[in-house]
């Protein structure tokens, strides 16, 4: 299983995946689903992926080949249309391998989030199908994820905010996202690569790799535990008909 999330807000973008794999419980792999295409002072992108490993490191090599030679996401006007080039080659691989798939009654079974920035654009956020359609964030929707995103997603709910929420504050957010998800699917894990990217930077210069006991990352774990039972024990006592209290 995958998790893996994006958030934009007015400030830029904040990305994050696991990089646990694992086809049962006797065997488990770590792989990177974050991918980057950079060049610098003009372009940005940054893709992770969510499904079959196969079939991710089959779009990613198709894209990486056409983006080497000056292709593809090399040339792609807007980001819009960046999006189009990555379910142009989700399709391809379908082409490919979805008959086969299917033969042995195994699912076309990818997603991937495309983030990143154009000299003279704004910074966007997109989620693209396994059919190859792209949707995109948006300021009232300001978070997109793939994978596991169940347990991770209601604290984004309750947070995220495109306008007011800032970059460090997002990553904050992000973490605290992946730690409720690794607790409750432990099929989602460590490594967590994390990015933060400011509009205007067209780099990718702020990347942290989380490992398994970071203690960094077990400090946060730690504090937000403390916060939450603290909150719970300042929330209002719970009046019952009878008139009683909780208490």
């Amino acid at each position: 299983m995958t998790y893996c999330v994006g958030i934009m807000t007015q400030q830029g973008l904040v990305l994050g995946s696991d990089s646990r794999t694992s086809a049962g419980s006797d065997q488990v792999n770590t792989f990177r689903k974050m991918h980057t295409f950079v060049q610098p002072d003009e372009r940005v992108f940054i893709l992770m992926t969510s499904g079959s490993l196969s079939l991710a490191q089959s779009v990613v090599t198709l894209l990486r080949r056409d983006f080497d030679q000056g292709a593809g996401l090399a040339t792609a006007p807007t980001l819009y249309d960046a999006a189009r080039v990555v379910g142009d080659q989700v399709r391809r691989v379908s082409d490919l391998d979805r008959a086969a798939l299917e033969r042995d009654d195994l699912r076309f079974n990818i997603n991937i989030i495309l983030a990143g920035q154009i000299r003279g654009q704004k910074p966007g956020l997109y989620l693209i199908y396994p059919q190859g359609n792209p949707l995109s964030a948006t300021e009232d929707a300001p978070f997109l994820q793939i994978g596991e995103s169940k347990y991770g997603r209601p604290i984004l709910d309750r947070g995220i905010q495109y306008s007011q929420t800032s970059l460090e504050e997002a990553a904050k957010y992000a973490l605290i996202s992946f730690d409720s998800t690794m607790r409750s699917n432990a099929t989602v894990g460590p490594p967590i690569d994390l990015v933060i990217y400011r509009d205007g930077e067209l780099d990718v210069s702020h990347h942290r790799r989380f490992k398994d006991k970071d203690p960094h990352l077990t400090d946060i774990r730690g504090q937000w535990e403390q916060a939450l039972r603290r909150a719970v024990q300042e929330l209002p006592e719970i009046r019952f008909d009878n008139g009683e209290s909780s208490g």
